[in-house]
């Protein structure tokens, strides 16, 4: 489910997002404390899959694993963590995104761009 999300959206295939995504879908999305304006909270599959294709940037890799417990991914710009998601999936669709983009947060992380580290 995360692959195919992420891959609708960079192929812009908004038709495709809606498709995933639960009608009553949301969005929470913590940029943290020195970015409080980026933070947000987005609800239903047509405002989801906008902003999902309006922030999609070329060059980023995801690394799909399970984020506690539930489908996820990490997003790298290089070998930088850029954003951390979890997704919870009900009959089918994602019915909630949680997207971590606090730089600071993420660096605290142990994340590398490849499974093996």
């Amino acid at each position: 489910m995360v692959e195919a999300f992420f891959a609708a959206a960079r192929e812009s295939d908004f038709d495709r997002l809606v498709a995933l995504l639960h009608a009553d879908v949301v969005l929470r999305a913590d940029a943290g404390p020195r970015q409080p304006r980026a933070s947000m909270v987005v609800r239903g599959a047509t405002a989801v899959a906008r902003g999902s294709l309006a922030g999609v940037r070329r060059g980023l890799t995801l690394r799909s694993m399970l984020v506690n417990g539930v489908p996820g991914g990490i997003l790298f710009d290089g070998d930088v963590a850029v954003t951390l998601m979890a997704f919870t999936v009900v009959g089918g669709r994602i019915i909630e995104i949680d997207a971590l983009r606090d730089a600071e947060r993420l660096a605290q992380l142990d994340l590398a761009p490849s499974a093996g580290g």
